[in-house]
């Protein structure tokens, strides 16, 4: 098996997708000779044509309706926005079109689309470019919601996304499309909705997204060398929630941190909290449930002050010393 990165994952799932079914095209500003924004569609066009990877005007909306119109007269269409933050000029399409056409028509009309798109802090893109509006789309019902943090489950979530009938929104976070692992070369799927533990561990639990989940697999790492041991829960799909693994590895550890990169005001992070509240499970903590996540404000453009704006590793490793020294 070779070492790819996430953004060679994602161009490998594109590619394979579009070689094994002609209903299948891409969409988007500058998909075709640029190769996308951030080069997940490189090469793509001159291999399969401008029909099928479409390039399209600066137009979100526009992008958003004709996926939608597409997909609804039969074709898989794979929409991109270069930026996450570009998904509120696409907001009537996405959330008053594909979320609802199945259940409006009764089940007789499907929206088998993907949006893809680029979200996250820590390149120094500003607050028009930096935003983690997932939680917007996991309110909607009707959407699936995947945020993949690594390489292979990027791979095998979009090939999902893509067989998939409804419609999905698919998050990438920018920082993470350098990141390399082990990637099988044949085609794969996995499944929606199921969770993944990332590192076992028996002190604390830290269910953590998208970017949090790589700077909750450090903190492992160096809590590990401290005596104490963080179990890392990645959802990998935010909508729908494997609740089940969630509520094992809390019952298991009795301490649990939630942690997010997006804003922790209304943010996907108190969905996660009122799961593991709600249960049963509740009653047995030994530590009141913490909640990690962006600071309330515009994402900053300098560096350093998008790192105070997000959770990072040392803030992690900071609350799980303080929950254990509390109980």
């Amino acid at each position: 098996m070779r070492s790819i990165t996430y953004l060679e994952a994602v161009n490998e799932a594109l590619d394979e997708a579009l070689q094994a079914d002609p209903k299948v095209f891409l969409l988007g500003e500058d998909i075709g000779v640029y190769g996308g924004g951030f080069g997940a569609t490189q090469g793509l066009q001159e291999k399969y044509g401008a029909e099928r990877v479409r390039e399209t005007p600066i137009s979100e909306s526009a992008i958003a309706g004709v996926a939608v119109g597409a997909a609804m007269t039969g074709m898989r269409p794979i929409m991109e926005l270069q930026f996450s933050d570009f998904i509120t000029v696409a907001m009537d399409q996405l959330v008053n079109q594909a979320a609802k056409i199945h259940y409006m028509y009764g089940g007789k009309a499907s929206v088998p689309m993907v949006m893809r798109t680029a979200g996250g802090s820590g390149t120094g893109a500003a607050a028009q470019h930096s935003q983690s509006l997932e939680n917007w789309m996991a309110h909607i019902p009707g959407l699936k919601v995947i945020q993949p943090s690594n390489a292979y489950d990027a791979k095998g979530l979009l090939h999902a996304a893509i067989e998939d009938e409804n419609p999905v929104m698919f998050y990438e976070h920018k920082l993470l499309y350098k990141t390399e692992m082990d990637v099988p070369e044949a085609k794969y799927t996995l499944p929606i909705g199921k969770a993944a533990i990332k590192h076992e561990g028996q002190d604390v639990t830290i269910v953590a997204t998208g970017i949090m989940v790589e700077k909750a697999l450090e903190a492992a790492t160096i809590l590990e060398k401290e005596g104490m041991s963080l179990e890392v829960i990645d959802p990998r799909t935010l909508v729908p929630l494997d609740k089940e693994t969630i509520l094992s590895s809390v019952a298991k550890n009795k301490r649990v941190i939630v942690a997010t990169e997006a804003v922790k005001n209304s943010g996907f992070s108190a969905e996660l909290a009122a799961v593991i509240a709600e249960s049963e499970i509740s009653r047995q903590l030994l530590h009141p449930i913490v909640r990690l996540g962006g600071e309330f404000v515009p994402m900053p453009a300098q560096r350093i002050l998008e790192e105070m704006a997000t959770p990072q590793v040392e803030t992690i490793v900071q609350a799980v010393r303080q929950m254990m020294k509390e109980g």
